[in-house]
């Protein structure tokens, strides 16, 4: 193998998006992740979770909740207030409804994908009709004060629990009224602080889950109004819950960067009789775990340090393998440095803009593995900002240096880099 110089790039300033929300598809093989830029991205669960989309970022659209509805389609509600459909195929926004109630802190399609609810600012949950080419609203349900932070529907269709501070509550879909109001704090003296129900479900049975600002996994009988039990998992927020499919387990995520798994068992053996038991920790993630998806296989969550892990169910494998492995995804899957090799050039895109740089460069000569000294240190040339809300999706340098270019969502733009001695003149063409 012949000589060569290898470069320890160090002024690559990324800093990635956290994970915001998580989507499984209903009967499906993909899983819709939203970050903290508003970048959606889409994974197939063929060919072990594989990137298949990403729609670029935009300043005016943060992404707090993600679902998908009528098969295929994706939509998104975030604290602008409007409700997104993405388009899957032109990887970019297809249209968007005002939901009319201020910033959207949560939304939920019911199991037949047909309607879309969603929890607003100022206390509401709107019901919106999902038809051929769009959404459109239905109906109010009943409005009471606080924010609505999570939603559910129950697998009937029939009812929808919604957790908000203190509080949560259960509607019936076709009166429209509140048919059940549950203070999560009523069995606890002395409570001086509010309770954030961060997360719900409602399975099948009528038991309503909620995780909370206190750290705690609670089952609730929505009919009687009663606590039927009671986890604390840890001493901070459990931020995130989801359920599987077959309603046996639930995965929890923490603001510790913890998740726990929960599976309904028999308390002896052959009883019909079962209870929740928890299992050990998982300390995967660094920052708070803001989203959990819990597919027929594995468990999924996401956190705000910008970690995607997929840690299988090894009950649920038929054999040892690259399947039955945990995966990280720790890095973006784009390519977001170019390179000019005649001109010695490297080019990082940010969201919003580009540097461009030149590479160091030395006179020694040393052994295998030696960090040789620089007689010339990286130098910054440019910084390119792109105007407009847009995110930056891909960028380029030409092999000679001269010709730099990038591409939103809607727009491509080509610049001519001119290098005269020490300066650098930038143009656009």
């Amino acid at each position: 193998m012949g000589e060569f110089e290898v470069h320890r790039v160090r002024f690559f300033g990324l800093v990635p998006a956290g994970v915001r929300c998580l989507a499984c598809q209903p009967r499906g093989g993909r899983l819709a992740l939203a970050r903290t830029d508003g970048a959606v991205e889409v994974y197939n669960f063929a060919a072990n979770y594989f990137q298949e989309k990403v729609i670029p970022g935009h300043e005016a659209r943060s992404v707090e909740a993600l679902c998908w509805a009528a098969g295929d389609r994706l939509f998104g509600a975030g604290l602008g207030g409007d409700i997104t459909e993405y388009d899957l195929a032109r990887l970019c926004v297809s249209r968007s409804v005002d939901g009319c109630g201020g910033p959207i802190w949560s939304m939920a399609a019911n199991g037949s994908g047909t309607q879309l609810a969603i929890g607003c600012e100022d206390g509401s949950v709107k019901l919106f009709q999902v038809v051929p080419g769009g959404i459109q609203f239905e109906r109010n349900l009943d409005r009471r004060k606080g924010r609505i932070l999570c939603l559910s529907w129950h697998p009937s269709d029939t009812h929808i629990a919604a957790g908000s501070i203190d509080a949560l509550r259960v509607f019936d879909v076709h009166s429209g009224q509140t048919v059940q109001r549950i203070m999560v704090n009523y069995h606890v003296q002395k409570v001086k602080r509010e309770c954030i129900v961060w997360s719900i479900a409602f399975l099948s049975s009528g038991t309503v889950v909620t995780s909370d600002s206190f750290g705690r996994v609670q089952f609730w009988d929505w009919e009687r109004g009663t606590l039927l039990e009671s986890h604390t998992v840890s001493t901070s927020a459990v931020l995130s819950l989801a359920v599987s499919e077959k309603e046996d387990s639930i995965i929890v995520g923490t603001s510790t960067g913890a998740t726990y798994q929960f599976q309904l068992l028999p308390v002896k053996m052959g009883s019909l009789e079962k209870r929740w038991v928890r299992t050990k920790p998982f300390q995967h993630h660094t920052h708070d775990v803001r989203a959990v998806a819990h597919s027929s296989t594995a468990l999924i969550s996401g956190g705000l340090d910008a970690q995607l892990v997929i840690r299988p169910l090894m009950e649920k494998m038929q054999k040892k393998g690259y399947d039955a492995a945990l995966r990280k995804f720790t890095f973006p899957h784009r390519r977001l440095v170019s390179c000019a090799r005649k001109a010695r050039l490297l080019l990082f895109q940010f969201s919003q803009h580009l540097e461009l740089w030149r590479l160091g460069s030395t006179d020694e000569t040393g052994k295998d593995g030696e960090v040789l000294p620089l007689c010339r240190m990286p130098e910054h040339l440019v910084q390119l900002k792109s105007k407009g809300p847009e995110h930056i999706y891909c960028s380029c340098v030409s092999p000679c240096g001269s010709w730099v270019s990038y591409s939103t969502a809607s727009r491509f733009h080509l610049y001519r880099v001119q290098y005269e001695g020490d300066g650098v003149s930038i143009r656009k063409v």
